[in-house]
């Protein structure tokens, strides 16, 4: 969708910007840009749109050397983002997220149904704040219209430069969920300039990490972390890439346990027939339906009467399959436990253990380094070697 052929930026100074880049972003891609001030990631977005001219080279979108559209059309034909959201401040939320259909000539009906539908999207109630200011909105409420102003013309190229800087974590966060969100149900082919590699790394599908004027590494955020290419990459992504790894590497099956299951309708002895069998001092209690209801100890089980639904456990610290291991790390933290539960859908898949999800990290940073799927990794152990 936008490929860069052999592009420099070069000023009258002589300051060189961006130096013989050449980059492919696909159709339907998220792809952030990421490095320290001044190292020509924005200056590369800004060429997209020819709000910078090239030096040399070629830009092309969807096949089109964009050197020969008329500058306004082609920004027509991109949204926009930036990180102050550049909203006009004596126009409505309605009207400024209707901004570009007005300039295409689109009715009035039109546009407005259409700003209606893209507040909505991007979480705004337009009954509420179609009406408003954008003195009277949030930060946070800003960025949204900012974002739902850029998507008002259904663009396929989304341009975002440091779109979420200016808001405090906690909505930053909250805004990057949201916009992850969208992505996945609209597909945009994106260009997302961050200093954060953080951000970088929760949001690309690949990341372009900037030296001074050129891309040091162009890669899947997991490998980008996992094998930086050079010692400025692993610089730049800190020391502590490992655990930013953990938000980009997802649960598999294989990294599950398999503890032992009982019923709620389980009498005590059959249950702890089947623990002493698996060797295990707790079990997993499923409902009649086998969806997921908690857990028991063996400790409970050989000395009680009844049933295990006199006994159980209700069981909060759970996953879906394919959740990363951020996120079960976390969980594990937030409900102080010692496993979490894994579901595929209402199926309990297996448990995730602090070791295992340690194991699933090292076999993720092999597998990547051997170009070979997890599954095919083995690992040592201190025991074993």
């Amino acid at each position: 969708m936008i490929r860069f052929e052999n592009v420099t930026k070069r000023y009258p100074d002589g300051t060189v910007a961006v130096e013989g880049l050449s980059l492919e972003v696909a159709e339907g891609e998220l792809v952030t840009l990421v490095g320290p001030s001044g190292c020509g990631k924005t200056t590369t977005m800004k060429m997209v749109n020819r709000l910078i001219e090239p030096t040399q080279g070629r830009i092309l979108v969807a096949g089109e050397d964009i050197a020969g559209v008329e500058p306004v059309e082609l920004r027509r034909r991109m949204g926009y983002v930036i990180q102050q959201t550049g909203l006009f401040p004596h126009r409505t939320v309605l009207d400024n997220t209707a901004t570009v259909p007005h300039l295409l000539g689109w009715s009035k009906a039109r546009r407005r149904e259409r700003a209606r539908e893209l507040l909505d999207l991007v979480g705004l109630d337009p009954s509420v704040f179609g009406d408003r200011y954008p003195d009277q909105l949030s930060g946070g409420q800003r960025q949204r219209v900012g974002v739902a102003r850029a998507l008002a013309a259904d663009p396929p190229v989304l341009l975002m430069d440091e779109p979420f800087g200016a808001v405090d974590p906690v909505v930053r966060e909250h805004l990057q969920t949201e916009f992850l969100r969208l992505q996945s149900r609209l597909h945009k082919t994106v260009l997302f300039v961050t200093h954060d590699i953080e951000e970088a790394v929760r949001l690309g599908d690949r990341i372009a990490v900037y030296g001074e004027g050129r891309i040091e590494q162009f890669d899947r955020p997991a490998a980008v972390l996992g094998a930086p290419a050079s010692p400025y990459v692993a610089d730049f992504v800190g020391a502590d890439r490992g655990l930013k790894r953990l938000s980009v590497t997802p649960i598999e099956p294989g990294d599950l346990e398999e503890p032992p299951t009982v019923h709620l309708s389980d009498r005590l002895d059959k249950a702890a027939r089947r623990m002493a069998a698996a060797g295990a001092r707790w079990a997993v209690v499923l409902d009649d339906a086998d969806e997921l209801h908690g857990w028991v100890s063996a400790g409970v089980v050989e000395a009680q009467e009844g049933t295990v639904a006199d006994h159980a456990r209700r069981m909060e610290a759970w996953l879906p399959l394919g959740s990363s291991l951020k996120q079960a790390f976390s969980t594990m933290l937030q409900h102080d436990a010692g496993w979490i539960a894994v579901l595929d859908g209402d199926r309990f898949v297996g448990v995730l253990t602090p070791s295992r999800l340690h194991a699933a990290l090292r076999r993720s940073i092999d597998a990547d380094a051997r170009e070979v799927g997890r599954g095919e990794v083995e690992l040592e152990s201190i025991e074993s070697s």
